[in-house]
């Protein structure tokens, strides 16, 4: 009896009205001829799906291809359930916010960095130090707080490790990190809500 292996996919987002092939949502392994015939498979049509998103089971993935290879043996690797998302159709809409969302974050940031500074005191800090160095008084330091402003909007862009859509090294940041770990929390809440619910596909 010929084995595979079985992994499921993670995020994985399927095109709408069409039907769901087996290597869409996991990848199979070794045999490359038994791998290409597994993979097309015809797991399910979209239509069939109780909601846009749903738990695809090991189990129902195992019945899947005994129904047409019914002398393979299904091992799985790492996860034995994954979450499928049917993608939604793309309003135009959404385009008009992009520019009135991208303004109200950009107020309430700098709202936010002036508001940490008054409470730190940081002007007075400045001047403190400005009269530390110098030993003359100076109001607005300019000199120093000049630099400071662009290593803060440095020091972010290195933080997250992206200059628009530029990245500066493998490395994820610690918004990528925690973005994942959250990821995979939901995941695993939305599986346990699913199951309860029985909205599991099987």
């Amino acid at each position: 009896m010929t084995t595979i292996y079985v992994q499921f996919k993670k995020h994985i987002l399927l095109p709408r009205n069409k039907h769901v092939q087996l290597s869409q949502i996991a990848n199979v392994a070794p045999n490359k001829q038994v791998t290409h015939d597994v993979g097309e498979i015809i797991i399910f049509e979209q239509h069939t799906l109780p909601t846009n998103e749903v738990v695809i089971d090991g189990l129902f993935i195992i019945r899947s291809i005994k129904k047409h290879f019914p002398n393979i043996n299904v091992r799985f690797i790492g996860e034995t359930f994954t979450v499928a998302y049917v993608e939604r159709k793309k309003r135009s809409v959404a385009k008009v916010f992009v520019p009135f969302i991208w303004l109200l974050l950009f107020i309430g940031t700098a709202m936010t960095i002036m508001n940490f500074h008054h409470d730190v005191g940081m002007q007075e800090v400045q001047q403190k130090l400005h009269y530390i160095i110098t030993g003359k008084e100076n109001e607005y330091p300019l000199w120093l707080q000049i630099p400071y402003s662009f290593g803060l909007g440095i020091g972010m862009i290195l933080f997250f490790n992206y200059w628009f859509t530029k990245r500066f090294n493998k490395e994820p940041s610690p918004l990528e990190v925690e973005l994942f770990k959250y990821e995979q929390e939901l995941e695993q809440y939305k599986h346990n809500e699913l199951i309860k619910n029985d909205d599991k596909f099987n």
